[in-house]
């Protein structure tokens, strides 16, 4: 088996090798490439995963290379993690929204349509190497924003078998997991246990959650409820998860708290991404370490909690056709039968050898569904402004989105946007 990582050079990248050294006795990993176009990044970072392979007897070979069509030629499954513009692109997003009195966060807002903006083109061409090198592989989707990458992959590759992988899901599940050990003494293998949630990349609504077919949401959701309650700062309020009687992903805080999001902006610097900046500095001067042949503490600081285990699981599933249930973005296909079936969605699918197949789910409430709506909105003229260069369309998907500016700042805010961006942005020139 041959697997490939585009944005290798990311710090991400260790963990992810970590859990495929996991599971070598259910796959058969013969080489594991790792592509990146920063070479230097690539070497310190490929390095350390050359040793960490080695320290484990080699049971797969670490391949570097600065080809991506030479790395995806014949894979059997290609993994994106990459970031257009860097790290620096994440913080000319976020100080972009704060210039304007928006959020800037790097999947949620201006933020999140510029960095999609930057993104889509360079996942579209790695869809064409994977179509002429590689047509049996899954392209597995963890670029942010994942939601929408996974639309444009949807609607413009359609014959490349490609999924989108959040986290957020995976995460969720297994803290719900955590309090159930706290409340019982016993841990639940997180096998047995589903969790329900549907909605978009970063704005899903968990409502229920089973453990061997039996609805816990009963005992799970007041227990949620009164460890807000309890927090000295909440992050909810209660009252809105009263009324829903769903636990909100974290990401709709921007949604439903954005003046207070907008205040905590106004205490920049560090933005996220000059944190991030940071943490990665002394993450690549650990891993330039020659002796070092594990993920260091300092790993965990960068976020992204189980996304080794997330990737590895999904990949394990589909290639041993185990017919496990993860929480991806995939085509609704019918699964929620009020939406239109050529929505991306993120809930819960079987992964098999034959593919990402969702699970029938009942829609959203009204109050869920009109933002959702919104949003998606916005999500579809997104992806029509990146491939197609569409002026007129990137006007209308900030105008729809909620956390967009009013109507007469739209064009100054488009103009900035594109000025900071143009080196990654021809499709607009």
């Amino acid at each position: 088996m041959k697997i490939t990582v585009i944005g290798g050079g990311s710090t991400y990248t260790p963990e992810l090798v970590n859990g495929f050294l996991a599971r070598t006795e259910s796959l058969p990993i013969s080489e594991l490439w790792l592509m990146d176009i920063d070479e230097e990044r690539l070497k310190v970072v490929g390095g350390f995963a050359q040793r960490m392979v080695a320290a484990k007897g080699d049971p797969f070979r670490v391949v570097l290379s600065a080809s991506q069509r030479e790395a995806i030629a014949g894979a059997d499954y290609v993994v994106t993690q990459l970031r257009v513009g860097e790290m620096a692109a994440r913080r000319g997003d976020e100080y972009l929204g704060l210039r304007h009195g928006l959020i800037g966060q790097e999947t949620t807002g201006v933020g999140g349509m510029a960095k999609a903006l930057r993104t889509i083109p360079v996942i579209l061409d790695i869809a064409k190497d994977v179509r002429e090198t590689a047509p049996n592989a899954l392209l597995a989707n963890f670029t942010n924003p994942a939601g929408l990458v996974t639309e444009a992959l949807t609607r413009y590759a359609a014959d490349v078998r490609s999924v989108g992988v959040c986290n957020v899901g995976i995460t969720a599940k297994m803290k719900i997991l955590d309090e159930l050990e706290k409340a019982t003494g016993q841990r639940v293998e997180a096998s047995r246990a589903h969790l329900n949630t549907l909605g978009l990349n970063h704005l899903t609504w968990h409502r229920g959650f089973t453990v061997d077919g039996e609805e816990m949401w009963g005992r799970v959701f007041p227990a949620y409820v009164e460890e807000v309650k309890a927090q000295e700062e909440s992050e909810w309020d209660v009252r809105t998860l009263e009324t829903l009687r769903m636990i909100p992903n974290y990401y709709l805080q921007y949604f439903y708290y954005t003046q207070k999001k907008l205040d905590e902006q106004k205490k920049w610097p560090p933005s996220r991404a000059e944190q991030v900046m940071e943490i990665e500095k002394d993450l690549l001067r650990e891993y330039a370490d020659p002796n070092l042949n594990e993920p260091p503490a300092d790993l965990m600081k960068r976020g992204g909690a189980y996304y080794s285990t997330l990737a590895t699981q999904l990949v394990n599933a589909h290639y041993n056709d185990l017919g496990e249930t993860h929480v991806v973005n995939v085509r609704n296909a019918g699964a929620v039968k009020e939406y239109p079936a050529d929505w991306v969605l993120e809930l819960p699918a079987k992964v098999d050898r034959q593919g990402i197949h969702p699970l029938p789910a009942e829609p959203l409430p009204p109050a869920c569904f009109g933002l959702l709506a919104q949003v998606k909105m916005y999500e579809l003229l997104t992806v029509e402004a990146a491939v197609h260069g569409d002026r007129d369309a990137l006007y209308q998907a900030l105008l729809t989105h909620p956390l967009g500016p009013s109507a007469d700042q739209v064009q100054a805010v488009l103009d900035d946007l594109l000025e900071v961006n143009k080196r990654w942005l021809g499709q607009f020139s």
